[in-house]
C-alpha cells in the first residue's frame, strides 16, 4: 500500500525553530512529527512511502539514513529546486504513487489516531476520486457537502467568497466543514493534474483542483463516527498544546 508525506513546507509560522531545520523534523513531546507520521502510516499497512522535501531537506534525508528508513520501503520526492504546492506535489511524485490502487496523503504537520486502513477502505468501496478528512470545527474557510458527503463547493466565511464558478450555498441544506489534512486518491487523478498542470504551470494546490472539479468528479467527505485525536501542530499555540497533550498519554 502506497502514501506521500507531506514535508516539504517552509514551516514559517514555526520560526525560529524551523529556522535550522525543516518544519517535519521539529519535535512534538520529544518525537519528530515526521516519525509519528511514519510509524502512524507504517502501523496503518502502508509500505510504500514517499516523502517530498524542499526547505532543509537534506536533512530529512539524513535522518531517513539514520533510521534506517525505519524499515520501510521510502522514496524522497525532491522538490529542492522549486516547492510545488500540494497539487505539484502529488504530480512530482507520481513515478511512485501511479498505478491500479489508491494511495493515502498524509500532511506532516497532522497528528492523529484516526484509523486510517478504515479510511482507506471506505474510499476503495467508494466511486470517488478522492476522499478527504473533514471536520465540525470552526475556521474561516469551509469544503461545502450534500448530504451524501460529496463535495459541492467551498466558502470563505468571512469574505463571502465562494467556489467553483456559479456555486450558491445554502446552509439549510448543505454542510460546512473544515479539511483535515488527510486524503485517499485513485490514481486516476494524474491525469486530471496533468491538465492542471498545463495550465497553471508545475506549483498548484490540490484544495481548489477538488473545488473546480467537483461537478464532474466525485469527491467525498469522510467524517468517522468514533471519536479521535486530531492536533494540528504546524502553528506555535497547537504545537504547545499537542505537547502538553502528548506528555500526558504517553
Amino acid at each position: 500500500m502506497k502514501a506521500l508525506i507531506f514535508a516539504a513546507g517552509l514551516g514559517t509560522r514555526l520560526r525560529p525553530l524551523t529556522n535550522d531545520r525543516p518544519k517535519a523534523l521539529v519535535e512534538v513531546a520529544g518525537v519528530t512529527m515526521l516519525e509519528r507520521v511514519i510509524r502512524r502510516v507504517a502501523d496503518a499497512g502502508f509500505d510504500d512511502i514517499t516523502i517530498n522535501i524542499h526547505h532543509f531537506g537534506e536533512k530529512i534525508i539524513e535522518f531517513l539514513d539514520q533510521n534506517s528508513n525505519f524499515g520501510l520501503n521510502i522514496h524522497v520526492s525532491d522538490e529542492r529546486d522549486m516547492l510545488l504546492d500540494t497539487g505539484g506535489g502529488i504530480l512530482k511524485a507520481r513515478r511512485w504513487l501511479d498505478g491500479d490502487e489508491p494511495f493515502l496523503v498524509h500532511n506532516a504537520d497532522i497528528i492523529t489516531t484516526l484509523d486510517l486502513r478504515a479510511m482507506y477502505d471506505r474510499h476503495c468501496n467508494s466511486d470517488a476520486l478522492a476522499t478527504i478528512l473533514v471536520k465540525d470545527r470552526v475556521t474561516q474557510r469551509y469544503f461545502v457537502f450534500d448530504h451524501t458527503m460529496r463535495l459541492q463547493g467551498w466558502i470563505n466565511k468571512k469574505t463571502g467568497e465562494t467556489r467553483p464558478k456559479g456555486f450558491v450555498h445554502d446552509s439549510t441544506s448543505m454542510l460546512e466543514r473544515a479539511f483535515g489534512g488527510v486524503h485517499v486518491i485513485s490514481p486516476k487523478i494524474f491525469q486530471l493534474l496533468e491538465k492542471e498542470e498545463k495550465i497553471l504551470g508545475p506549483k498548484f494546490s490540490i484544495t481548489p483542483f477538488y473545488i473546480d472539479v467537483c461537478r464532474e468528479q466525485c469527491i467525498h467527505g469522510y467524517e468517522p463516527a468514533e471519536a479521535y485525536r486530531w492536533l494540528d501542530v504546524g502553528k506555535p499555540e497547537t504545537l504547545a498544546q499537542a505537547e502538553q497533550e502528548l506528555s500526558r498519554s504517553e
